[in-house]
């Protein structure tokens, strides 16, 4: 059985202060914590409603695990691991950035988008939704663990000191398909309602677009998600 004051502790970490303040986060599924516990990460409680998970499984009934989950419908596995401390994974060529994306699904699949292209972090800025957020730890499916983001309070500047031409996702930029892109190169995405800020916009060299091929009235826009995977298939596509 879980104490009220387990309950309670495991539903604050629905909150960003509180896992600041405490070091902690959740990960629901099987797949995710499987992949966490499998990288060592330190798995401080492990709750299962079915046996046989893990030899550190505490098993529970579906109605504690419903009272504990961060989501509606409840996984049958749900563990609290500690917030590594990370080193920089060191510099690639291609390097990612996102600015302001605040939807935890779409972060989740950017996190995932960097693992199947091989890049080892994303950078984020610090208007962009925390990457241990529970819904963005379910949707990147484990690849955080291969991923590191990192958060930078003046993204602009951080990003001009890579000395990597930066290449703006804008819809009046220059086509994707006719964009010569540099060897070492740094993409950066806005989210879909307001794009790039506009203090990031003046760090930007080149804006680039993904042509709309329908004539006439069609889609508004893509998610972030959508447009960085377009992104880099055509940039590994040309290596």
């Amino acid at each position: 059985m879980l104490s009220k004051n387990q309950r309670n502790q495991i539903l604050q970490l629905k909150k960003k202060k509180y896992r600041q303040d405490s070091g902690l986060f959740v990960a629901e599924g099987e797949k995710v914590v499987e992949e966490l516990l499998a990288a060592s990460w330190n798995c401080m409680d492990l709750f299962v409603t079915t046996p046989h998970f893990h030899p550190q499984a505490k098993e529970i009934d579906v109605k504690t695990m419903k009272q504990i989950t961060h989501f509606k419908s409840p996984s049958p596995v749900l563990a609290v691991f500690e917030i590594p401390n990370r080193d920089s994974s060191g510099e690639q060529n291609i390097s990612m950035a996102v600015d302001g994306v605040s939807d935890p699904g779409n972060l989740g699949t950017l996190i995932r988008l960097c693992d199947w292209f091989g890049l080892n972090e994303l950078i984020c800025s610090k208007t962009t939704v925390d990457c241990f957020n529970s819904k963005v730890v379910q949707a990147s499916m484990g690849s955080l663990v291969r991923v590191q983001c990192q958060y930078k309070e003046d993204l602009g500047s951080y990003l001009e000191r890579l000395q990597k031409p930066i290449y703006g996702a804008d819809l009046g930029g220059v086509s994707l398909y006719e964009t010569d892109f540099s060897e070492s190169a740094t993409l950066v995405f806005g989210s879909e309602s307001h794009g790039l800020s506009k203090t990031l916009r003046e760090k930007v060299d080149h804006f680039v677009s993904i042509p709309n091929f329908r004539s006439g009235r069609g889609a508004e826009s893509l998610n972030v998600a959508l447009s960085s995977a377009i992104f880099l298939n055509e940039i590994f596509r040309l290596k």
